[in-house]
């Protein structure tokens, strides 16, 4: 029965042959844009914040989004080789009798635990919030970063 509903399978014996396979590939089309649609908004929601994490020679940088979180609220957790950064973002409350047309921005606690590539020197890790952007430093122990090796 599913068959029948998706193809329109009666018309496919009456019809043109490629009407026919152009309304199949129409309604493919449809039934994986569904899809596609509805695993995209999954893979995006809940990851907060958003976060980058690169490096140079000499150590790591993790930039994270954090608009409207207060650098009270943030905690930041380093070990050897992993980083914790959890926290809690409030919002503003609205007049009671506000009336939403659209609610996207969440509030409340997060927490992000990265492992980083290499150990790292836990003791020098600087971390900075400016306009919403969360910037940690963090270096590399001397035992992860490149030696030049002189050849004799």
């Amino acid at each position: 029965m599913i068959y029948r509903r998706f193809i329109d399978f009666p018309k496919m014996e009456t019809g043109n042959p490629f009407a026919d396979l152009e309304r199949m590939k129409h309604h493919m089309d449809r039934l994986l844009g569904n899809l596609s649609e509805k695993r995209s908004r999954r893979a995006g929601s809940g990851v907060f914040p958003p976060l980058n994490l690169s490096e140079d020679k000499d150590g790591y940088f993790v930039r994270a989004e954090l608009p409207g979180v207060n650098v009270e609220d943030l905690d930041i957790q380093a070990t050897v080789n992993t980083l914790s950064i959890s926290g809690q973002r409030t919002l503003p409350v609205e007049d009671e009798n506000a009336k939403y047309h659209r609610r996207e921005r969440e509030a409340g606690r997060f927490s992000r635990m990265i492992n980083l590539p290499d150990a790292v020197n836990a003791d020098a890790i600087e971390a900075r919030l400016v306009n919403g952007l969360l910037t940690v430093k963090i270096p590399k122990s001397d035992m992860a970063k490149p030696r030049q090796i002189k050849v004799n």
